[in-house]
C-alpha cells in the first residue's frame, strides 16, 4: 500500500507538470524523439547496407500476425504491435502478451470530458502499460470523425467536431509517447463507416478534406507522432493503403509526416501501387507482396531503391524511439496498475454526459429516496465496443455492485420488475443500450422492445431515469419527453459503474458534454442515405477480412457541414446538441472582453470572460469557443468551435477564462489556391456552455 501512495504521488506529480503544457489556444510541446531524425536516418542506412534483397523485401511485410520482423544477426529485434486506442487488446496467442490490462472509458468518453490534460495521462497510463507487456507500437489513438451514428467503430474515435478531437489527440499522443511506446493515428483517411467497409469508395471534396477530416491528423503530426496507419476505404477512387495521392500527397507532403506508415490488415491487393505510394509496411503480411515485388522488379516497374525508402523508414522510427537500443519491455510499470484504475475511474467521472434532469431529481441524496428499483440489461454486465479494439480489463465493476455500494438497503435489483413493483418504487433506473462493433453498423433506433419498455416504466413511475449505454448516439424521441432524467454514459471500462452511482448520488457532480449532436431520428443525419439501394445493416464480418465484391459510393455531399454545421445550417433541430450537458451546479458567464475589436489577419486576439459558480455544489464547465463568419464569399458553418477551457470552481468561485485566436482560427480552405484564407470583414466570437446555448458575444473585424 506505501508503494503504490509513493507511486500515486509521483505520477500525479509529474502529470500535473507534463500536461499544463496544453493551453486553450491548443499550443502544445510536440513530443522529440530520443534519437533525431537526421541521426537515426544515418544508423537506418547501416542496417539496410547490411540487409539482403530478399531480407529487404520480407522485412516490408508484417511478420506472425502482429509483428515488424526482426533479425537477430544483425541485431534488429521484432517489434510487437498492439490494439487499441482504450486499453491493451490482450490476445493469448502472444506469449508476451500482459496477462490483465485496464480497460479504459473508450474514447468517445475520454472525448465528452472536454479534458485534454486528462487525455494526457489517460495515454501515459497505457503507454505505461504496453511497456509492461512489451508492446513497441499501440496502434491508436482511433481519429476518424464522427459522421454517421450508426458507424459501428464511432466508440474508437473522438466525436464530430475537428478542433475538438485534434486537442485531444495531441495530447493522447504526447502522452503515450512519453513512455517511449510508438503511437499510431488510424485510420487515414475517411474511413466514417464500418459498413461493408473495404468496399466503399469515400468520394469527399478537397475543402471537405482539409478543414474536417485533415485537422486531427495535422494535429497529431505536430504533435511528434512516430506511426500511421492507413484505412481500409478507397478515398476518391483508390484504396488508401495503396494511394500515392493519400499517403505521398495528403499525408506526407501536404502534413509534413516523415517516420512509419502501415496498412491496415489485409487492406491492400496491388504489390506496385503499394510500393510506389509512400507505403512503408504491409500488415499483417502478404504472399503476394514478396511474389510480386520479385517479378516486377524483374520487369523493371519498381526499383530496388523504392524498397530501400521502405526499410529505411522503418528502422530509422524503431530507432527514434529507442527501439534498438533498448529493451521494449520495462516491467516495473506493472506497480502503476492502481494509478492506472484511479485514471480510468476518473475519465468516466469526467465522461458520463447528463441530458436530462427534469425538477432536479438527481442526485438523489438531495431527495433521500426510499425504495430503487434497478432494472435492465447492463445492470448486471459491463457495455462495450466489439472488435480489435475491445479490452476485457480486470477488477470489473457491473452498475448493481456499484450501486450496492453506493446505496445499500435502499436498492433493489429486479430483472424483469412488475408493474406493481414499478409503481411501488420511489426511484425506477433503467439501464439500457448498445454493443457496437468492429466489422459492420448498426441501427440509430433501439430495439422496440426497450423502447416499448422505457414508455411503460414512464408511464407507471414518472420517476423513471434512464441510463444509456453505447458508442454512439441512438435514438430517444419516443421516451424523451415521459422520462425524469437521462445519463449518457458511453463504454465506461472495468470501473466506470462506480461514477455513475457516483453522479446519481451526488457524490460525483456530472462535468461531460457532448462531443456529438444526437439527432432525433436518423434521416436528418448528414451522412443519409448512405446503405445503397437493395442493401441491409448486418451483424458479423460478412467475408470483410479480404477486399472483394462489388463497389460503392459514399458520397460525402454535405461537404464541410458535418454535426451541428449541418443541423445548423439546414435549421435541423437535434434532440441534444454538440456540447450540450448538464451540472448540478450552475455556472454565469460575464464581461467578455476582446484585445481587439479591430485587427488584422496576422494578429494574435486575446478573449477573456469571467466564470462564476453561482450553485450549490462545486464542479467544472467547458467554456466553449466559436466564431461566426457574419458574410462570407463561400458558403461557411454558422459557427465553428474554435477554444475550450474545462475549469473546475467551488460554490461561489469565479475565475478569468483567457483564450487566445490567431490567424487559422478565422480561416477556410480556398481550393482554388490551395491554401487556407482569411477575408476582411466582421466576426462574431460566441462563449457559451454549448453549441445551441450561448452566453456572451462580441463583434470584431478583421481588416487586411
Amino acid at each position: 500500500m506505501k508503494n503504490y501512495i509513493i507511486s500515486l504521488l509521483i505520477t500525479l506529480f509529474l502529470t500535473s507538470h507534463i500536461y499544463a503544457q496544453s493551453t486553450t489556444d491548443g499550443s502544445i510541446k510536440p513530443f522529440i524523439p530520443p534519437v533525431s531524425f537526421e541521426e537515426a536516418k544515418k544508423r537506418a542506412n547501416v542496417y539496410l547496407d547490411k540487409l539482403t534483397l530478399k531480407e529487404k523485401i520480407k522485412f516490408i511485410n508484417g511478420f506472425h500476425l502482429f509483428y515488424i520482423r526482426g533479425f537477430k544477426k544483425y541485431k534488429m529485434p521484432r517489434l510487437y504491435l498492439s490494439d487499441a486506442t482504450q486499453g491493451i487488446h490482450i490476445r493469448s496467442i502472444i506469449k508476451s502478451s500482459l496477462k490483465k490490462s485496464v480497460a479504459f472509458p473508450c474514447p468517445l468518453a475520454l472525448a465528452s470530458t472536454w479534458n485534454t490534460e486528462l487525455a494526457g495521462r489517460y495515454a501515459q497510463c497505457i503507454g505505461e502499460e504496453c511497456r509492461a507487456g512489451d508492446v513497441a507500437f499501440l496502434l491508436g489513438p482511433g481519429m476518424n470523425m464522427y459522421r454517421i451514428s450508426q458507424c459501428g467503430r464511432n466508440f474508437e474515435y473522438f466525436g464530430e467536431d475537428p478542433y475538438l478531437t485534434s486537442r485531444l489527440v495531441e495530447n493522447y499522443i504526447t502522452g503515450m509517447q512519453s513512455t517511449g511506446t510508438i503511437a499510431t493515428m488510424k485510420h487515414f483517411l475517411c474511413n466514417n463507416t464500418d459498413f461493408h467497409r473495404k468496399n466503399t469508395n469515400s468520394v469527399v471534396d478537397e475543402r471537405a478534406l482539409h478543414e474536417i477530416y485533415l485537422p486531427a491528423f495535422k494535429a497529431g503530426v505536430d504533435a511528434g507522432v512516430l506511426a500511421v496507419m492507413t484505412s481500409y476505404n478507397q478515398v476518391n477512387g483508390e484504396w488508401t493503403g495503396q494511394s500515392k495521392d493519400v499517403i505521398d500527397g495528403l499525408l506526407k507532403h501536404e502534413l509534413g509526416f516523415k517516420w512509419l506508415v502501415m496498412t491496415d490488415w489485409w487492406s491492400v491487393n496491388n504489390t506496385e501501387k503499394v510500393i510506389r505510394s509512400g507505403q512503408d509496411l504491409v500488415m499483417p503480411g502478404h504472399s503476394f507482396i514478396k511474389k510480386d515485388a520479385k517479378r516486377l522488379l524483374k520487369e523493371g516497374k519498381i526499383t530496388e531503391s523504392e524498397i530501400n525508402r521502405m526499410c529505411k523508414s522503418i528502422i530509422q522510427t524503431c530507432i527514434a524511439m529507442g527501439l534498438y537500443d533498448r529493451p521494449v519491455t520495462d516491467k516495473r510499470y506493472i506497480r502503476n496498475f492502481g494509478v492506472h484504475e484511479e485514471t480510468a475511474l476518473q475519465t468516466a467521472r469526467e465522461a458520463v454526459v447528463l441530458l436530462k434532469n427534469n425538477d432536479h431529481i438527481l442526485p438523489l441524496s438531495k431527495h433521500k429516496p426510499g425504495k430503487i428499483v434497478l432494472c435492465g440489461d447492463y445492470a448486471t454486465k459491463i457495455a462495450c465496443g466489439g472488435g480489435s479494439a475491445s479490452v476485457k480489463g480486470y477488477h470489473r465493476i457491473t452498475l448493481l455492485k456499484a450501486m450496492q455500494n453506493e446505496f445499500g438497503d435502499q436498492l433493489a435489483y429486479i430483472k424483469n420488475p412488475s408493474d406493481e413493483q414499478i409503481k411501488n418504487a420511489e426511484i425506477v433506473i433503467f439501464s439500457t443500450g448498445t454493443m457496437d462493433n468492429e466489422g459492420y453498423d448498426r441501427p440509430f433506433e433501439l430495439p422496440a422492445e426497450t423502447d416499448t419498455k422505457i414508455s411503460r416504466y414512464s408511464d407507471l413511475n414518472p420517476n423513471t431515469i434512464i441510463i444509456i449505454n453505447s458508442g454512439s448516439g441512438v435514438q430517444m424521441t419516443n421516451w424523451d419527453g415521459k422520462v425524469k432524467a437521462i445519463l449518457y454514459s458511453w463504454y465506461l471500462g472495468q470501473n466506470g459503474s462506480t461514477a455513475i452511482a457516483e453522479i446519481l448520488s451526488g457524490k460525483t457532480n456530472p462535468s461531460g458534454k457532448l462531443p456529438i449532436s444526437i439527432e432525433r431520428k436518423f434521416t436528418d443525419s448528414p451522412g443519409y442515405p448512405y446503405i445503397p439501394k437493395g442493401e441491409k445493416l448486418y451483424k458479423g464480418w460478412r467475408g470483410d477480412f479480404f477486399i472483394k465484391g462489388k463497389m460503392f459510393d459514399i458520397n460525402y455531399k454535405e461537404s464541410i457541414f458535418t454535426g451541428y454545421r449541418w443541423y445548423e445550417t439546414k435549421k435541423i433541430e437535434p434532440l441534444y446538441p454538440f456540447g450540450f450537458g448538464l451540472s448540478y451546479t450552475q455556472f454565469i458567464y460575464s464581461n467578455l472582453q476582446s484585445s481587439k475589436i479591430i485587427a488584422h489577419s496576422d494578429d494574435t486576439l486575446s478573449v477573456s470572460l469571467t466564470l462564476r459558480n453561482t450553485g450549490d455544489f462545486s464542479g467544472s464547465e467547458v467554456v466553449q469557443l466559436y466564431i461566426q463568419d457574419i458574410e462570407s464569399s463561400v458558403p461557411r458553418p454558422v459557427k465553428e468551435l474554435k477554444g475550450f477551457s474545462k475549469v473546475f470552481l467551488n460554490r461561489g468561485e469565479s475565475r478569468l477564462i483567457v483564450f487566445k485566436l490567431s490567424k487559422n482560427d478565422f480561416s477556410f480552405w480556398n481550393p482554388d489556391t490551395g491554401n487556407w484564407q482569411v477575408e476582411p470583414g466582421d466576426f462574431n466570437i460566441l462563449l457559451g456552455s454549448s453549441s445551441k446555448d450561448i452566453r456572451q458575444v462580441c463583434k470584431i473585424s478583421i481588416v487586411n
